[in-house]
């Protein structure tokens, strides 16, 4: 292979050829390893996935639901994400069963004021209770493992109760309030992504994990004390629990998907811990 290579005579008028030396058969298998390498290379989707993000949020805010073809194209994108492209295998310590409560691993790959991306890594038998999403719309990609999904609404269907209309025999806790079951069910990789919205969906929901599992989550706004969007849990009572008069609540066929959820202060066995996302990287 030759260049031209301009010398000091150029000024003279003159110009030299240099011959370059022949490349080396070990260096071109190195350069030829390389190629295959680069080539081999799975795409950065989580790439794709911020950028969709920041897309589909960009007028997001507290009870922002994206317009239906965002949500689509967003799913899409999820659905298709594996363990592999956020850099996780099963094997991972966060995976495995300890003594003791489940210690579940969260993962954080980002979050500005719009939204945020995050893992949850969850052993066998771990648990994240049930809890809210006040304002926001969330997608839940389960990336493998098997765990089962409960989710409520409240319950818009039924009077609100009241103390007038609660059965006199039975205490009523404070804040209690009845809830309409949305989901109920056992999820098992691979499955569509799972959506939820500031008042429907299920926005209220518990995960439990049958096997090692990993939930990639995508929260829109995320939480934020400060503007109100405070994580709150709850406690679970069957509709028999409290109650009220036949008039007031649902047909008897109906009760088993009616739940009274009370807000709870205190979650006990719950450990939540981050680690070092170690994914491939997000460029702003």
């Amino acid at each position: 292979m030759r260049i031209a290579a301009s010398l000091i005579e150029e000024e003279k008028g003159q110009q030299e050829y240099i011959e370059l030396p022949a490349e080396s058969s070990s260096k071109k298998r190195g350069k030829n390893r390389k190629r295959q390498k680069k080539a081999a290379m799975p795409p950065n989707v989580v790439q794709k996935l911020f950028d969709t993000c920041k897309e589909v949020f960009a007028t997001g805010g507290p009870g922002y639901v994206p317009p239906p073809a965002d949500v689509e194209r967003l799913r899409l994108v999820l659905d298709g994400m594996k363990p592999a492209d956020v850099g996780l295998t099963q094997d991972m310590p966060y995976f495995k069963k300890t003594r003791g409560s489940p210690l579940i691993t969260y993962l954080h790959l980002y979050e500005c004021d719009n939204f945020s991306i995050g893992i949850f890594c969850l052993p066998p038998s771990g648990v994240i209770p049930l809890h809210n999403h006040p304002g926001m719309t969330v997608f839940s990609k389960l990336l493998f493992g098997s765990m089962h999904i409960k989710s409520y609404d409240w319950a818009t269907d039924v009077p609100r109760i009241t103390q007038e209309n609660l059965n006199p025999t039975h205490c009523q806790p404070p804040g209690i309030r009845l809830a309409k079951v949305q989901v109920d069910s056992v999820f098992t990789d691979p499955c569509n992504t799972s959506i939820l919205y500031p008042a429907a969906g299920g926005n209220m929901h518990c995960f439990t994990a049958l096997t090692s599992c990993a939930v990639l989550d995508v929260l829109g706004p995320p939480y934020n004390d400060a503007a109100g969007r405070h994580c709150t849990y709850y406690q679970e009572f069957p509709y028999a629990s409290f109650a009220g008069d036949e008039e007031s609540m649902p047909k008897e066929e109906e009760r088993d998907g009616y739940w009274w959820l009370e807000e709870k202060e205190k979650i006990e066995n719950l450990v939540v811990v981050g680690a070092p996302y170690r994914g491939p990287r997000i460029v702003e």
